[in-house]
């Protein structure tokens, strides 16, 4: 996406009723040191600001935390050095606004001192029932699914989205 105005992706509820849908966000992270070595200590000391940042953000839903933990920088569904951020939003547009429109983009801004780049997609989102908490194992399997096939309804990035009506849809099809 080449502009800040994200184009419009509804969560199929009508002004007044609540939402039927959320949007899934998870995006991984290849890390360029461990966790615990000064290299990292900057953003290590940006993980609990920016939670607390995107957990008092409006339309903030959840996010995934290890047990015990604040957060999941210690989790490794996705290789030893990958680290995971899952959350779920009431809306594209909300998650937008925390992810490019607050002080968690300062963070973005200084990815590649902590992160490698990514040769295929690392960010994948999609809509969920409203009240759903989708698992890791979700969250891997959709980020496949745009990895493999490009995005749909049913995976898809800020710069390919898709409203909620398209996956409820999708979901209702009959199979082939």
């Amino acid at each position: 996406m080449t502009d800040d105005t994200p184009t419009p992706a509804s969560s199929t509820s009508r002004p007044g009723e609540p939402a039927r849908h959320h949007l899934a966000q998870f995006n991984v992270a290849t890390l360029r040191f461990p966790l615990d070595d000064p290299a990292m200590a900057d953003f290590v000391a940006r993980l609990e600001p920016v939670n607390a940042l995107a957990d008092g953000s409006p339309g903030f839903v959840w996010r995934l935390v290890e047990e015990g933990e604040d957060d999941a920088s210690r989790m490794r569904p996705a290789g030893v050095d990958v680290i995971v951020n899952y959350s779920v939003w009431e809306s594209r547009e909300a998650l937008w606004d925390f992810v490019y429109r607050s002080p968690h983009l300062d963070t973005m801004r200084r990815r590649r001192e902590w992160f490698q780049r990514h040769a295929e997609a690392h960010h994948v989102m999609w809509w969920i029932p409203a009240g759903y908490i989708p698992t890791v194992e979700e969250a891997l399997e959709r980020l496949a699914l745009l990895r493999e096939h490009g995005p749909s309804p049913r995976a898809f990035t800020f710069s390919t989205s898709y409203a909620a009506a398209e996956a409820e849809a999708l979901q209702a099809a009959p199979a082939p």
